[in-house]
């Protein structure tokens, strides 16, 4: 075992004192007026009563999971279940007051320093960046901890139920967080800018606060636990295949303890990476928001590398697990550039134009924008695949994805900084501080669109790379718990069903999202118009007359903890079904489909809706007719297709890849790799011959030898439980 990873723990803890720090430096900054302040503490106090109420429905299911891991892998793993689960909330608690504080603190930043933008930009980036070590810090505590109990080879199946908890916190999290959120937004600018044609975030509609609470509750917390999940689970793969390789593979990697601790330590050179990030913001500001937040990640990312190199040295492992290190790292910086142009570059001004022939060609234009914005990263994916398998094999590819998520503390907090800056404009707004004023707060705002779609292309590549690390440890779990090769091909009819059914799975995932999304609007819809309505002098702006900003926020709460079950429940249970009544050949292809459709799906959900919106914020800077105009109505509806799209469904599409993983590791030696449940009958002469062949391709078969006795068998498959319990990021 490394002795640098030994550390791990206190490295955590140093990031959690830097989160620390930081929210007592925002806690500092001045909170402007009493308008201010009041509408900051609706907004906060909405995210919080949400937060409470959605973790007291997940703690329900964290402790009935758990039960079931303690009588069936061991009362260690439910520990460990139950620790990520908690982790990840107490991550997502955090941030969420970071960004409640941070959100008026960035409003009042840029009225005191007009026109100037660099001190609105360091107070949202502060507050983010509450949320982005606590993520990175909160993950390197909890499998550091895991990994100095459990860290030995034959105990290493433990830390998985680490990862299972933090997935099964993301599963619900960023499905509630996402239709809470959109709900609101979708209520409020069809009433608002739509129909009665009154500015966005103006104080009148009573649909504002819910729109800001959700921004936190979703792309905060919510966010949080998506990235949480990708962290550790691209961490906890790679300790799971470093533990079950073959002795024949580890030949030119180095010696099993090793590549068992080297994921640990290339996280821990990431946060240290991430410092340098977070210290260099305060003098990339005077370049320009943009400009600031790509050089800090650029930063980051070439310390982390530097660092990486050293930590190959020191733990002894191979040049070959660095070149796959770094084609993880430097492919996750060409993919957020690529989400960057797609969200924020010239694509956004073809939306944009083709809004002023209305919104049908606004709607056409927009997807075939997030089509095109599909083929790109997906070739960036494929040839980090090519150079990390090139370089350490299939244990190359895991840690691809552990140099992809390394920065998560900067890249995190990038992306934090986003539903801040729009919280900051709501603010401006309601709080009348002026055009001037609202202006900074919409180029800050504008940025959060293209920084989440980078986020999110982070948490969709590293999935990819996780799902084929976990697939080759699914493969070798079975062949060790049946005694012969795991062997998938397109020419069995259970692969094909697999296939199908994974393929469509994500579809149908976002499909209910899309549609619960759909109903609570009109909920929402129909309490603003009524409030429009029934309130006297409510929409002429008289003065005193206050919307009920409470019934919005309680419609949407209610919304997104109701619509956010089946959609978890469904993600959660389809594997288990499909691996029972097909087999685990059915179970493989059910993953590589919706890997393949899940991730597609992804990237063009999120690429379509940053751009959609930020063609809106294009035309409403005075552009094309300008707000009011009929391309800005255009526009509007093209974000509001568009909202669902970034914030609740494509987030989405990769979860059944995520649960795939952890639900598949519960007993793989109860599905035959050839049948589906009926036991399997002991194996031919023939099949023993055809068995004891060399396997010619590592991408579909499983190199684990034949057990030479009893025993092994079963040490393996307990090695194995749970190998495959990880997952996405983002899913």
């Amino acid at each position: 075992m490394s002795t640098l990873a030994n550390y791990a723990p206190l490295f955590g803890i140093i990031g959690l004192a830097a989160a620390l720090l930081m929210y007592l430096y925002i806690k500092s900054l001045p909170a402007g007026n009493a308008r201010m302040r009041e509408i900051s503490d609706l907004i906060h106090s909405g995210s919080m009563t949400y937060l409470k109420r959605q973790y007291a429905i997940i703690v329900i299911f964290l402790a009935g999971v758990a039960l079931a891991l303690a009588l069936s892998l061991g009362v260690p793993t439910a520990i460990a279940y139950l620790s990520g689960g908690a982790l990840s909330m107490l991550a997502g608690f955090i941030g969420m007051k970071g960004a409640t504080k941070a959100n008026v603190r960035t409003a009042e930043a840029a009225h005191i320093h007009k026109p100037e933008a660099s001190q609105a930009l360091e107070a949202a980036f502060y507050g983010g960046s509450v949320m982005g070590f606590s993520v990175a810090s909160l993950g390197l505590v909890g499998v550091g901890i895991f990994f100095l109990a459990f860290g030995r080879p034959e105990e290493a199946k433990v830390i998985n139920g680490f990862a299972m908890g933090a997935s099964s916190i993301a599963l619900f999290a960023r499905v509630g967080g996402g239709i809470f959120t959109k709900t609101a937004d979708v209520g409020a600018d069809l009433v608002g800018k739509v129909e009665a044609g009154i500015p966005e975030d103006d104080p009148r509609n009573p649909g504002v606060v819910a729109d800001n609470v959700g921004d936190n509750v979703g792309d905060v917390a919510g966010l949080g636990a998506d990235i949480f999940e990708s962290y550790v689970g691209a961490v906890i793969a790679s300790v799971a295949l470093a533990a079950t390789i073959p002795v024949t593979e580890l030949a030119g990697l180095g010696a099993r303890e090793a590549l068992i601790s080297y994921p640990l330590v290339l996280i821990m050179a990431g946060l240290a990476a991430s410092f340098l990030g977070l210290f260099s913001i305060r003098a990339l500001g005077r370049l320009g928001p943009a400009p600031a937040l790509r050089y800090s990640s650029i930063i980051s990312a070439g310390a982390f590398l530097v660092l990486a190199w050293f930590a190959t040295i020191l733990t002894g492992c191979g040049t070959g697990c660095f070149l796959a290190v770094a084609a993880g790292a430097l492919g996750g910086s060409l993919i957020g550039l690529l989400s960057e142009f797609y969200t924020g570059g010239r694509p956004v001004g073809k939306i944009a134009r083709s809004s002023t022939t209305g919104a049908g060609t606004n709607v056409i234009t927009g997807i075939a924008v997030g089509l095109e914005s599909c083929v790109l990263p997906v070739v960036a994916i494929g040839a980090v695949i090519f150079i990390a398998n090139y370089g350490a094999g299939i244990y190359g590819i895991g840690i691809a994805a552990v140099g992809m998520l390394a920065t998560t503390g900067i890249t995190m907090s990038v992306d934090a900084y986003g539903p801040i800056a729009d919280n900051a404009g709501g603010i401006t707004e309601m709080s009348a501080l002026g055009d001037d004023v609202r202006a900074i707060t919409d180029t800050l705002d504008s940025l959060g669109n293209t920084t989440a779609a980078i986020g999110k292309g982070f948490a969709i590549g590293s999935a990819a790379l996780t799902a084929i690390a976990l697939f080759t440890a699914f493969g070798q779990a079975v062949s060790a718990a049946t005694g012969v090769p795991f062997e998938i091909t397109l020419s069995d009819p259970h692969v094909v069903i697999g296939l199908l059914v994974g393929g469509t799975i994500p579809f149908f995932i976002g499909a209910l999202t899309m549609t619960s999304v759909g109903k609570s609007a009109m909920k929402m819809v129909e309490e603003i118009r009524r409030q429009f309505r029934e309130i006297p002098g409510l929409l002429e702006g008289r003065a005193g007359v206050k919307p009920d900003v409470e019934r919005c926020v309680d419609i949407s709460t209610r919304a997104a903890l109701k619509e956010m079950i089946l959609p978890g429940l469904l993600a959660a249970s389809a594997p288990v079904v499909v691996g029972f009544l097909f087999g685990a050949k059915a179970l493989g292809g059910m993953l590589a489909g919706a890997t393949v459709t899940g991730i597609l799906l992804a990237i063009f959900m999120a690429n379509a809706g940053g751009a959609w919106d930020n063609a809106k914020k294009y035309i409403e800077q005075g552009r094309l007719g300008g707000k009011g105009s009929d391309a800005h109505k255009a526009a509007v509806v093209g974000d509001t297709v568009g909202d669902p799209f970034k914030d609740t469904s494509g987030p989405r599409s990769t979860s059944c890849s995520s649960s795939s993983a952890w639900s598949r590791s519960s007993s793989p030696r109860r599905w035959s790799p050839s049948t589906p449940t009926r036991r399997r009958r002991p194996p031919t002469r023939a099949a023993s011959s055809r068995s004891s062949r060399p396997s010619s391709s590592r991408r579909f078969r499983s190199t684990t030898a034949r057990p030479t006795s009893s025993k092994a068998p079963s040490r393996c498959a307990e090695r194995a439980q749970g190998v495959v319990s990880v997952g996405r990021p983002d899913e």
